[in-house]
Parts: structure tokens; C-alpha cells; sequence
């Protein structure tokens, strides 16, 4: 009795004799039968075409013969069969090619109509991601945004951040009357809120390179962003063609007041109106320059600060930790009694995750505040905003922008006079001396850590925090006991090197 169930029968090479027998056909379950090179004589039973699980039928090195099989075999079985097979081959070759014109006839059409389709999905999606989405009713209407976009939309109308109408932004900026400053992203423009809020629009000009998901980005992560030395975000307008950011008003920036070594500087201050200059009750300040105030030593150490407190914030404070990309004295803004923020978060990325250390940008940043490491490795870290803020740190003592024609950087300039040991010749001039030297050479110790080359050497901005409260205590005694102006004295103190590395003296 035969096995209904055999799926695999090999009597290939047995030396069968006579015809094939019908029984094969109750092998339903047969998927491969091989009787090749036997006596095998005959027809070829029709039957064998109509096993449903038959993958390959070999009976190839017999004497069979038969048309049948050729017509009736359906598409899945691999017949070989190598006797006399001329009509089988015609008929098969026939088919085979009719089979082929009839797909290529049906088949290719589809396929160029569905790759057209694609196409006018991709070029839809595509337009509809730059910046022309209706917004008319007071929400976000992101049906024709891309998904992702859609998410960062949903999140936006959750976050405490307010969105302004095109219109509201006109009637708060009086039509864009008062143009205050200027950037990668688009002008910026002065305005007034319902109850007297002063706020800067900074409104997406055609020619920025910041596309929606920039934006809707920059917006995610200011909107999470809550700190006192950090510039606040008030809102956002994403209406048609039109993006805005409204952040609260900051008066000015701090390069703007401490005027980095140009002999123009009282009239810049006049220009930027800036009316308070300096700590005008510190009698032990003597500085004047051309009848205006100099931002004193005490002040600046200060500003800075309360502005690697906000820089430390974005590192530890938030999470997923943000870097800034852009650290620079002019992104040091100063509000009343010229307390410090940063600013310019467009640049700024979040880590992706806890244990991610990096990320991979294209070019950003300022020329002379760049990471020397970034142009090796095309990455920046936390270590990337802390040699920033080195750079920031040694233009607050020597009052000397990062390039200076002909001159180099400032880290090369410093570290030439740090081996004199004279801080008298790293100081700003214009200080006159006025300043506690230990408070000094601290701060020019902590900024040239800072500016390691290897980003593993360079301290944690907590640690620069630490540090900078250190020379702000010491500038403060001056103060309150009222010292004379600081003497020039040699290195020799062991006790002024900051604790986190070796001092570059």
C-alpha cells in the first residue's frame, strides 16, 4: 500500500522496467518524485499533472514519452525530461514566451504608473513641508504637514509658549518698524505686547537656510528651557509663509558695552543707547576712558558668571542634554541691572539620548570661537560650548576680541604673555589695574583650561561655575576693603591654579 502522506520519492537509478504506474496519483502529498535513469517506457500518465504538492518531476534517462504533461503542468513544477522532447519544447518555449509578452504588456504599465504616482507623492509632501500650512482658526492645522511635523505640532499647542497671528506680530512691532538686530535666521524686529511686555520677533526671512523642522525644533527645545540666565521664549507665529520666535527683550548685548578694544567706543555706546555703564558706585575704580565708564572688573566677572550658570543649565539641567553650538560674548545678552542671559538658541541640538556624547552637525558656530576639535572630527560636545566660553572668559580679562589681524588668536596671544608671568600684561588696559590679581590670574587660568585642544583636558561647565564663584569672592573682598589698584607681581603662587588641571603658565 503506497504512503499518501510521502512527500519526497527518489527511485532514480533502480533499474525499473515497464510503464509508469497510475498510482503514483494518490501520493497527494508528493512534492518531489524522482525516477530518472531506469527502463521506464510509455506515456507519461496525465494524472501525474494533477498532484497538488508535485514541485519536481524527474524522469529524465528513460523512454517515456507524452505530450500531455507539457500542456497540463501548472507553472511551479520543474519538469525535467530529456528523451525525445521536441514537441514539448515548442510547446513550452511557445507558451513560455506568450506567458512573458502578456506580463511585460500588463505588468510594465503598472509599474510606470505606480513610479509616477510616487513621484507626485514625494513632490506634494515636499511642498507642503515648506512652510505653507493654512492657519486661520487659531491652531495649527497640520493635515498636510508630514507626520513628524504633525507630532512636533501637537506638542507645540501643549506647551505653555503663546502663538501669534501674522497679525498680532504687525500690531506688536508697530509694522515692523523698529529693526534691532539681524541674523542666520532673519531680522529681528522691537515690539510691545497687550500689557507693555517689550519682546523681540525675530522673523524667518526667504533667504534662511532654517527649513520648518528647524524651527519647529528650536521651538521644542526652548519651550522645556527655564532658566534665570537664559533668554525666555514668549512665543511663536507659524502661519502660511510666515515663522516667527518672540523672546523677551534684552536691551543689549554685552560686547556692545564692553567694546572690545576700539577707539570708537563711546560712540558705539551713544549708537546702541546704552545709558549704564559699569558699577558706578565702586569708588575704588578709578578707570575712565574718554569720559565713559568701563565695565569694572568685578561686573564682568559676574556676567560671565551668570552666564555659565545658563550654559550649565543646558548641559545637566535639561534633558536630553542641549548643546548651544554658538557660544560668543555677543550671545551674552544683558537685561536690567545687566544681568546676564544667553541667547541664540538656533543653533542649539539636543542629544538624542542619555548615553549619546556627541553629535554629527555641518559647519556652525563663530570663526574664533570654534571648537579646533570640530574641524577634526566634524562633532561637537559639551566640551565643544565650554572652549566657547574659554574664548568668552579671555575676552572678559583682556578686553581683546578672539582675531586680530596680523596678531593670531586670542589663546596664543595669552598664553605668549602668561609665560612673562605678568598679568598687568594680560589685563585690559583700560582697568587700570583696578582688579584683585588672584581674582585675575584665576579667571585667565580657569579660560585657557577652557581652551585645551584635547576636549577630555577641558573642565565640566560646573566645574567653570565653581571656579568663576571663587574669583568673584575674591574681587568682592577688594572691593568691600577698598585695596589700591593691583601692583605688577610674578607667578609664583601655587594656590591661585585651579583645581580641575594644570595651569598653561
Amino acid at each position: 500500500m503506497l504512503d499518501c502522506k510521502l512527500q519526497c520519492r527518489d527511485v532514480s537509478k533502480s533499474n525499473l522496467r515497464g510503464v509508469l504506474s497510475t498510482n503514483f496519483s494518490k501520493l497527494t502529498a508528493l512534492e518531489n518524485l524522482d525516477l530518472s535513469y531506469n527502463n521506464l517506457s510509455g506515456p507519461i500518465p496525465d494524472s501525474l499533472s494533477s498532484l497538488p504538492s508535485l514541485r519536481v518531476l524527474n524522469v529524465s534517462g528513460n523512454n517515456l514519452s507524452g505530450d500531455s504533461l507539457c500542456t497540463n503542468y501548472n507553472g511551479s513544477l520543474i519538469f525535467r525530461y530529456d528523451s525525445d522532447t521536441s514537441a514539448c519544447d515548442k510547446r513550452t518555449s511557445s507558451s513560455r514566451k506568450n506567458a512573458a509578452v502578456l506580463i511585460t504588456s500588463v505588468v510594465v504599465p503598472v509599474l510606470v504608473v505606480a513610479a509616477l504616482f510616487l513621484a507626485c507623492f514625494i513632490w506634494r509632501a515636499k511642498r507642503k513641508s515648506n512652510v505653507s500650512v493654512e492657519n486661520c482658526t487659531g491652531k495649527l492645522q497640520l493635515e498636510s504637514a508630514p507626520i513628524s511635523m504633525k507630532a512636533q505640532g501637537d506638542h507645540l499647542q501643549d506647551s505653555e509658549s503663546r502663538r501669534f497671528t501674522y497679525n498680532d506680530l504687525e500690531n506688536i512691532t508697530h509694522n515692523f518698524e523698529r529693526l534691532i538686530g539681524q541674523g542666520g535666521f532673519g531680522l529681528v524686529y522691537y515690539g510691545r505686547l497687550e500689557d507693555g511686555t517689550m519682546v523681540a520677533a525675530k522673523m524667518r526671512s526667504e533667504s534662511s537656510s532654517h527649513g520648518l523642522d528647524e524651527f519647529l525644533a528650536e521651538v521644542q527645545s526652548l519651550t522645556k528651557v527655564h532658566h534665570r540666565n537664559i533668554v525666555s521664549l514668549v512665543g511663536y507665529c507659524w502661519e502660511k509663509n510666515h515663522l516667527a520666535l518672540v523672546y523677551e527683550y534684552i536691551w543689549t548685548a554685552w560686547t556692545q558695552i564692553l567694546c572690545l578694544s576700539e577707539p570708537e567706543c563711546p560712540l558705539r555706546i551713544q549708537l546702541y543707547r546704552v545709558v549704564y555703564i559699569g558699577m558706578g558706585n565702586d569708588t575704588c575704580n578709578p578707570c575712565k576712558h574718554a569720559g565713559v565708564e568701563i565695565l569694572n572688573w568685578g561686573t564682568r566677572v559676574r556676567i560671565v558668571l551668570e552666564a555659565a550658570q545658563g550654559l550649565d543649565y543646558l548641559h545637566k539641567g535639561c534633558s536630553p542634554p542641549i548643546i548651544h553650538r554658538d557660544v560668543k560674548s555677543s550671545n551674552i545678552l544683558l537685561g536690567r541691572n545687566l544681568q546676564a542671559k544667553i541667547a541664540d538658541m538656533g543653533l542649539s541640538r539636543s542629544y538624542l539620548s542619555d548615553t549619546q556624547t556627541h553629535i554629527s552637525v555641518t559647519a556652525a558656530g563663530t570663526s574664533g570661537y570654534m571648537d579646533p576639535e570640530y574641524y577634526l572630527t566634524g562633532r561637537l560636545t559639551e566640551s565643544s560650548d565650554v572652549y566657547s566660553f574659554g574664548i568668552v572668559l579671555l575676552e572678559a580679562a583682556t578686553g581683546e576680541p578672539p582675531l586680530l589681524p596680523g596678531l593670531g588668536h586670542i589663546v596664543q596671544r595669552v598664553k605668549q604673555r602668561m609665560a612673562a608671568g605678568d598679568i598687568g600684561s594680560i589685563a585690559d588696559s583700560r582697568l587700570r589695574g583696578a582688579y584683585d590679581v588672584s581674582s585675575m590670574w584665576k579667571v585667565v587660568d580657569i579660560a585657557m583650561a577652557c581652551a585645551a585642544d584635547d576636549g577630555t583636558a577641558r573642565p565640566t561647565m560646573a566645574d567653570v561655575v565653581a571656579q568663576l564663584k571663587d574669583s568673584m569672592a575674591l574681587e568682592d573682598a577688594r572691593v568691600n576693603d577698598c585695596r589700591v589698584p593691583a601692583r605688577k607681581v610674578q607667578r609664583d603662587d601655587a594656590a591661585l591654579m585651579p583645581s580641575f588641571g594644570p595651569s598653561l603658565r
